[in-house]
């Protein structure tokens, strides 16, 4: 992943409205982390833009008036994190499964 910064201008909108930009990152990651903290109950708005297709952006925005839009924003990349590693796991089980099956079918 690239670097993250926030964007300024957020400040009088308190701790829960943040706007975040992922450098050298695009939909992939932003549609995958928006569906995952946008089910959050403290959420109030997650969404995320790519403001220009010629530019490795992607603005991500989080707002809350219960919790830090850091704190949710870490939350979301720990629980995409798990997702991808059971993903991988379940997919790895049930190659090694398929292809223990199709050595001794032959």
């Amino acid at each position: 992943m690239g670097a993250l910064t926030e964007l300024a201008g957020d400040e009088k909108n308190g701790d829960g409205s943040r706007t975040f930009v992922f450098n050298n990152e695009g939909h992939t990651l932003g549609n995958a982390l928006k569906t995952i903290i946008a089910r959050y109950p403290e959420v109030d708005f997650c969404g995320y833009t790519i403001p220009h297709p010629t530019e490795q952006k992607l603005h991500f925005r989080i707002q809350s008036h219960r919790e830090r839009a850091i704190d949710l924003l870490k939350r979301g990349l720990e629980d995409l994190e798990a997702l991808c590693d059971h993903t991988m796991n379940t997919f790895e089980t049930e190659m090694n499964s398929f292809n223990a099956t199709a050595v001794g079918s032959n």
